[in-house]
């Protein structure tokens, strides 16, 4: 189930996944929270999850790191899980 609420964190991991993908209408967030952390979980069509990751994992990295940015702005911990 989606939250009634959408974070700012979550609205731009979807952002960037649906620009990424070929197939935007199968790119699916949602977000748990284990322990300190907001864990945002990417659910992407299987020929889409190369090209979020990128070559050597450098667009998922420049993702992570946006995130942590923009979290440490917030003071609060999140990671980014590709599934």
């Amino acid at each position: 189930m989606e939250p009634e609420t959408s974070s700012p964190t979550r609205e731009f991991v979807e952002y960037v996944a649906r620009l990424l993908a070929r197939e935007p209408d199968l790119v699916e967030v949602t977000e748990s929270v284990e322990g300190s952390t907001t864990v945002y979980h990417l659910k992407l069509a299987p020929d889409d999850v190369g090209r979020v990751i990128g070559r050597e994992g450098r667009i998922v990295r420049a993702i992570r790191s946006l995130l942590r940015a923009a979290a440490m702005r917030q003071g609060v911990r999140v990671g980014l899980e590709i599934e």
